[in-house]
């Protein structure tokens, strides 16, 4: 979990630090092998037709140099493993694959959008014409508790503190 919030920490500021110049791409380069899919009844592929792996892969692979890994690292205020260590080049490559990865989205060209003739993004779920989910928020009246039963704020009578009309908890962590 550390190198999870570790690496979300260095994208962070990758794109602030480096300078990565990748070719613009807009689209896989990978032709489209089979366009024969086998679907299930309701036309829905039956196996997968494309992964993030697969497309990642057309594009080319950033080098993150050591250097580079520790001036992050000391930006982010932690600090960075061993250079040589196997945690050093399992991070060094988790952040070059998430740089990688920030990159093919940011070129991604969403100039090409269709709207809809009033300037709205047309609603992408899909749906049968005519169908779907309300979309207006409705209130329903909250239904009301049996006879005799104690809610609301009647249950702060069976709290052994409270201040301020909220419950008060005692707890092992040192205040800071």
């Amino acid at each position: 979990m550390l190198a999870v919030r570790r690496c979300a920490s260095l994208v962070r500021l990758t794109r602030a630090s480096l300078s990565l110049t990748l070719p613009r791409r807009h689209v896989s380069s990978k032709p489209v092998e089979n366009t024969n899919v086998e679907t299930d009844s309701h036309g829905i592929p039956t196996q997968p037709t494309w992964s993030v792996n697969e497309l990642l892969s057309s594009y080319p692979k950033p080098v993150i140099t050591p250097a580079t890994l520790k001036h992050l690292h000391e930006l982010s205020a932690l600090i960075p493993p061993e250079e040589g260590t196997p945690e050093h080049a399992r991070l060094t490559s988790e952040m070059e694959n998430l740089v990688k990865l920030v990159e093919a989205v940011r070129l991604v060209d969403v100039g090409q959008t269709t709207e809809s003739g009033d300037g709205e993004v047309p609603d992408g779920r899909i749906w049968a014409e005519g169908t779907g989910i309300s979309l207006e928020y409705k209130k329903e009246p909250a239904p009301f508790p049996p006879e005799g039963e104690v809610h609301g704020q009647a249950l702060l009578g069976y709290a052994s503190r409270t201040e301020n009309k909220l419950y008060v908890v005692d707890t092992e962590r040192l205040k800071r």
